[in-house]
């Protein structure tokens, strides 16, 4: 079995440099590119990723590159590759996507047939298993997946599983909730720091306050989760488990936090809670049942993130008209607090009554949305003699 690899972090549209970010701080060097961040390493390092990238949506062993305009290119290519070093004999490999853009291969599905029958050809040559008898495959499973760009194709194998988005604390969601892996990059492209206090207004089933907490107490996001990797016969088992416990122990219970949720919809606070305690986080986040434009604080150098109901999201366009107006008079007052709010309307700024000092565009799954950041005026806090 191989030793390094070559390792994509998929992202979201406009959050790839939140994840390049993320891996440089790990120690990693990095290439940030559309979609995804390049980077090597070894089975630790896929542990590593898996277990503390926070905005990324998976991580990624490239098996191979090679160009494919004809179906007999694609054949070859996929066929050259070292398998061998990756797939036991007995390996479940379903060719679970393919991608064609921009090149002369675009019927998908004819991509992943002549992929898998490739993969198949290869592994009966290597493991002397005659052509006729179809290989049995009841082991683990390698998910490849198949990208063709501008006749360039990418050959990759999954080593998430599930999304990294998903913790594995969520018991229940609202309407269009954010997804976990977003919330974090917008905390983290926010200028929140553990020190400062936190509030989400509209906090529906609590996603940004959890992400806040996990980062604010440094809990690795995918400590609640198990990974596809961690089935492979040639993954150490221990050294897994030895990374799983250096996480464990640079976790924070004792950092001391302020992180609120208000929501204006009681059924939702409740949700909130229920996840907040499956986080192991229930006595830390401060939620409760209220209405925004009771917001009301004297604390200073505070931060709000906002994901208000918007467009496709539970609410008619009168409705949210009136609570962008409402929040632009509530907000106004916290002169030192900085806001970010996240909506697709592309009136928000008119409606909330101020410009933005920034404006940053996202994609909320393919919904376009835009991150309007509003900054606090800095304030020294009082040093008591």
């Amino acid at each position: 079995m191989k030793e390094q690899f070559k390792l994509v972090a998929t992202a979201a549209a406009g959050l790839e440099a939140v994840v390049g970010k993320e891996i440089r701080n790990m120690g990693i060097d990095c290439q940030v590119e559309n979609g995804k961040v390049v980077f090597e390493g070894n089975v630790k390092t896929i542990a590593e990723t898996n277990l503390w990238l926070r905005a990324a949506d998976r991580v990624k062993i490239v098996v191979g590159e090679f160009s494919a305009r004809t179906f007999e290119e694609l054949f070859q290519g996929v066929f050259a590759l070292d398998w061998e070093n990756y797939l036991p004999l007995g390996a479940k490999f379903p060719i679970s996507k393919a991608k064609c853009v921009k090149s002369k291969l675009h019927n998908e599905p004819s991509v992943q047939a002549i992929s898998k029958k490739a993969v198949v050809k290869k592994l009966q040559k290597v493991y002397h298993r005659p052509e006729g008898v179809p290989l049995q495959e009841n082991g683990a499973e390698f998910k490849i997946e198949v990208s063709i760009l501008k006749d360039k194709a990418t050959v990759m194998i999954d080593t998430t599983g599930s999304s990294l988005f998903k913790r594995g604390y969520r018991t229940e969601k609202g309407g269009a909730p954010i997804k976990e892996n977003m919330a974090a990059a917008i905390i983290e492209l926010s200028n929140w720091f553990p020190d400062k206090p936190f509030i989400d207004p509209t906090c529906g089933s609590g996603t940004f306050c959890i992400e806040a907490a996990m980062i604010g107490m440094n809990i690795a996001p995918g400590f609640n989760r198990d990974f596809a990797f961690e089935e492979w016969n040639w993954v150490d088992k221990d050294l897994v488990q030895a990374v799983r416990d250096e996480a464990e122990s640079k976790a924070d219970y004792d950092v001391e936090l302020d992180i609120s949720g208000f929501d204006i919809d009681g059924r939702m606070v409740e949700i909130a809670k229920q996840n907040a305690e499956e986080a192991g986080l229930g006595d830390v986040i401060k939620l409760k049942q209220m209405r925004l434009q009771d917001l009301r604080t004297d604390k200073i150098n505070g931060v709000i993130i906002s994901n208000p109901p918007y467009g496709e999201r539970l609410l008619d366009d009168k409705a949210v008209d009136v609570l962008y107006n409402e929040m632009g008079q509530t907000f106004a007052p916290l002169k030192t607090w900085s806001k970010f709010i996240l909506t697709s309307d592309e009136g928000f700024e008119k409606k909330y009554g101020a410009q933005a000092d920034k404006k940053r565009k996202l994609y909320n799954g393919t919904l376009r949305v835009d991150l309007y950041q509003y900054y606090g005026e800095r304030v020294k806090r009082q040093v008591k003699q």
